[in-house]
């Protein structure tokens, strides 16, 4: 099963629902590059769409972007595979949720939307043409988890379900999302949202990497039913988690 797992993290598509991209929304990438090339060690590359992309060990991991309006918010977002993003906004649409920007070409590396689930809950589709998504997850330093806090989970489930049965339910799923009550971990008031989790070898080297980086600490370490997770700010306000597995 781990060579299995092994091959599964450098495959070179990914199954619809599959989580295979993050990419954060911040008003100063150079702050970004400094905060994040400092805690996981990533290089960077320009790409030439505005974003710079992440490489852990020469291999795409995720990617930053300029914030071209302050009223929007300053957030990582994960992104679930598909091989047809028109047909799964139009299903989104059919069971509650809604399209903030349809689906749009990003180069010639693929295509991407915006959407929402039923509760407001923000992520993204992307339909890989030359690039299906990450180069490496499940490692320190790479993607390793998303958590819905959301309302109400049984709708969550059944919502994320019917777009992302095979990938969540089916008989070989091994899903990267997850979901709870937003009260687990949160106040009752915060919207529901998509947490990205990145891996670390040491949880307490990690939470002092973010807080002499500029960041916060903004739940401390806690257990879950994936490992143990805290809850972090970098220095331009974005949430994600570092998670010990």
């Amino acid at each position: 099963m781990a060579e299995n797992r092994a091959s599964q993290d450098r495959a070179p598509e990914y199954a619809e629902g599959t989580p295979c991209w993050v990419d954060a929304q911040l008003p100063d990438v150079e702050a970004g590059r400094r905060f994040y090339g400092g805690l996981f060690g990533w290089a960077f590359e320009e790409q030439p769409w505005g974003t710079v992309r992440a490489l852990k060990d020469g291999e795409a991991v995720a990617s930053l972007a300029h914030k071209t309006d302050g009223r929007l918010p300053t957030v990582w977002t994960v992104s679930f595979a598909t091989s047809d993003a028109t047909a799964l906004c139009r299903r989104i649409s059919a069971a509650g949720g809604q399209i903030v920007s349809p689906p749009l070409p990003f180069g010639d590396l693929g295509s991407t939307a915006l959407v929402t689930d039923a509760e407001g809950a923000v992520f993204s589709l992307w339909q890989g043409a030359r690039t299906p998504g990450f180069g490496r997850r499940h490692e320190p330093g790479t993607f390793a988890w998303a958590q819905l806090y959301t309302r109400d989970t049984e709708a969550a489930n059944t919502f994320y379900g019917d777009l992302f049965h095979d990938a969540l339910f089916g008989p070989d799923a091994e899903p990267d999302f997850g979901r709870a009550p937003v009260t687990d971990v949160f106040a009752a008031e915060m919207p529901p949202h998509i947490l990205v989790h990145f891996a670390v070898e040491d949880l307490a080297a990690g939470l002092a990497g973010v807080t002499r980086l500029g960041g916060r600490v903004q739940v401390p370490p806690f257990e879950t039913s994936y490992g143990t997770a805290a809850v972090v700010t970098d220095n331009q306000g974005a949430s994600f988690a570092l998670l010990r597995r």
